[in-house]
């Protein structure tokens, strides 16, 4: 009988103990092999057309070039290609974005390397696999209306702390057009004032402070 070739991933994430920790787990399991590791998604692309990896473990939040924007870019070459997140960061936001993006699955850092394991070998399989804890995160944030590129816009400025008319001078509104904007993000968001907003951006990952 022949001998079924191992699963191939890529690795990417900027933090080189849990990248060095999850080549070694992958490495410990006959059937999978790290072939490439990455610090950053710069060269992603071109890279996964040298290595062709059956999987690529992408992390989310890296300098320069984030997980959800190296999905998007992957995919628009390589439609097929399958991308697993794997990341601390489990705001509906994130997972909600991620999964837009095409990845086939979502998993935190802290959850147990069986649950990794089998993700693996599910999605390499052809699956989508979300755990329960990321699907809950995913349903929650599916009930909410998206904000339009405007409202984001506005939203980071508030959560920056920035006035109305801050706001509304950095992008060549009008400060009535900014409250317009303001109260139909505050019916979408569910909150009821600027600091109920700020609050449940950050919380979401809806804006990030970095």
């Amino acid at each position: 009988m022949k001998k079924q070739n191992p699963i191939k991933l890529m690795v990417v994430d900027d933090h080189p103990a849990f990248r060095m920790g999850l080549t070694a787990l992958v490495e410990s399991q006959a059937d999978m092999t790290v072939v490439a590791e990455s610090e950053d998604a710069y060269k992603l692309v071109q890279t996964f057309a040298q290595i062709e990896p059956d999987i690529v473990l992408m992390d989310l939040r890296m300098p320069g070039v984030s997980g959800v924007e190296a999905t998007i870019a992957l995919r628009k070459e390589f439609p097929d290609c399958k991308v697993i997140v794997i990341t601390t960061f489990d705001c509906d936001e994130d997972i909600y974005r991620a999964c837009q993006s095409g990845a086939k699955s979502y998993l935190l850092k802290d959850m147990a390397k069986e649950e990794v394991l089998e993700t693996i070998r599910a999605v390499y399989a052809g699956q989508h696999r979300l755990p329960s804890i990321v699907a809950g995160h995913l349903a929650e944030r599916l009930r909410r209306e998206d904000l339009s590129k405007r409202e984001l816009e506005v939203l980071q400025g508030l959560v920056r702390g920035r006035s109305n008319k801050e706001i509304a001078t950095s992008l060549f509104v009008t400060e009535a057009t900014v409250k317009s904007h303001l109260k139909t993000m505050y019916v979408k968001l569910g909150v009821q004032d600027r600091t109920e907003a700020a609050i449940m951006a950050i919380r979401q990952g809806i804006v990030h402070l970095e």
